[in-house]
């Protein structure tokens, strides 16, 4: 057995690996990240590198809530075949309809700790407590990061339990570290202050890499609202189908399927533009449970045309920190023209947000005109 304790070296960890498990780790030795930066940061116990096929789709014509207009051309990392090719068409389609509009809300990120009471009046004294003194904890946040602001607090009882929701403005990074780091010194105070327990600093009310009700309703981190207008002549020679039958689609498909199955969100594939996105341009994964809440929405308004909309609640994104310092992620970044500047955050969510609405309306209009199947037996399967 391995003694991972002793060993320091990526080299000498895969060495032993190898020797241990009788297999040869030749392609995942095969890469040129800095060890050194990574180490202790990014990986523990690191061996080596896995690859990911990047592609490119669009470019992808978007307004921004800026109101500035541009074209991006999207680094998705994935290895479904199809997928590349299907937000590219998305792209092409709005891109000659006038583009997609992105509209953005700040809406923080998240730490929601659970504290112990008690009983019912020490809880809701406790509540009123936390309102009246929101200042002071406003105070303590910013003292544990320059670029960090508490926004706001949310509380709910259940008993003898205080579960209690703080929103934070992290600038241009995503933030968890961030605030997990100010909510125990907001913790910490209140354990001085008021003498009451901090159970967990995360009591499952953030509500941190899992899907849920309150993440699409009360929205967290950034959401981003996308819609194009396409007219019925794009949408036949583009997409090969007519806005009504991408409607009946999405009534018939997001909506009443999603109900039937109890789907947490309304849409056909969000979590597979968005992982893309993620894992090239340096984002925490498991966020991209949380972007697959949302909703599509599509009708056909009165000269023909159709309208088409998604809504993603919440999007955990940032332009520095994380994964976003790796020299391939930040190429990815590069091609979109974000360098971590004041407002990034913002214009990668919002391209997201694009490329999402791209991916959506491609598949469903696959789905109305019954290629999908042909469209992933040749591309997925590498039929020419």
């Amino acid at each position: 057995m391995i003694d991972l304790k002793k060993i320091n070296q990526t080299k000498d960890l895969r060495k032993e690996l190898e020797k241990e498990l009788g297999v040869e780790l030749k392609h995942i030795a095969k890469f040129s990240l800095d060890v050194k930066k990574i180490k202790n940061k990014n990986c523990e116990n690191m061996i080596g590198a896995l690859q990911i096929p990047l592609g490119i789709a669009g470019p992808c014509l978007i307004k921004g809530s800026e109101g500035k207009i541009k074209n991006y051309y999207l680094p998705l990392a994935t290895t479904e075949g199809a997928l590349v090719a299907s937000v590219s068409r998305g792209c092409k389609a709005t891109r000659l309809s006038g583009g997609i509009n992105c509209f953005l809300e700040d809406i923080g990120t998240t730490r929601g700790p659970v504290f112990a009471t008690k009983n019912l009046a020490e809880s809701f004294a406790f509540v009123s407590w936390l309102e009246k003194n929101l200042a002071i904890l406003k105070n303590i946040a910013v003292k544990t990061s320059n670029h960090l602001k508490l926004l706001k607090q949310e509380s709910e009882v259940v008993g003898n339990r205080v579960f209690v929701r703080f929103y934070f403005d992290t600038q241009e990074a995503m933030g968890m570290n961030m605030v997990t780091l100010a909510t125990q010194a907001i913790v910490n105070f209140i354990k001085n202050k008021k003498k009451i327990t901090c159970l967990s600093l995360s009591g499952n009310y953030c509500i941190d890499k899992k899907p849920a009700w309150i993440n699409l309703i009360k929205k967290r981190g950034k959401s981003v609202w996308a819609e194009a207008v396409l007219p019925k002549k794009i949408v036949k020679k583009v997409l090969k189908t007519t806005p009504q039958e991408i409607v009946s689609i999405v009534q018939s498909k997001c909506f009443l399927g999603s109900a039937l199955s109890g789907s947490l969100g309304f849409n056909s594939h969000f979590s597979n533009i968005t992982l893309a996105m993620f894992l090239a341009t340096g984002q925490d994964a498991a966020h991209a449970v949380e972007a697959s809440l949302g909703i599509t929405w599509a009708q056909v308004q009165e000269d023909g045309s159709l309208y088409f909309s998604c809504f993603l609640p919440s999007l955990m994104v940032g332009s520095v920190g994380g994964g976003t310092g790796l020299e391939t992620q930040q190429e990815a970044l590069k091609i979109l023209g974000l360098k971590g500047k004041k407002g990034d955050a913002r214009k990668l969510a919002q391209i997201i947000g694009a490329g999402v609405l791209a991916g959506e309306l491609s598949l469903l209009s696959a789905l109305a005109s019954q290629d999908l199947a042909r469209a992933h037996q040749k591309l997925g399967k590498g039929v020419i």
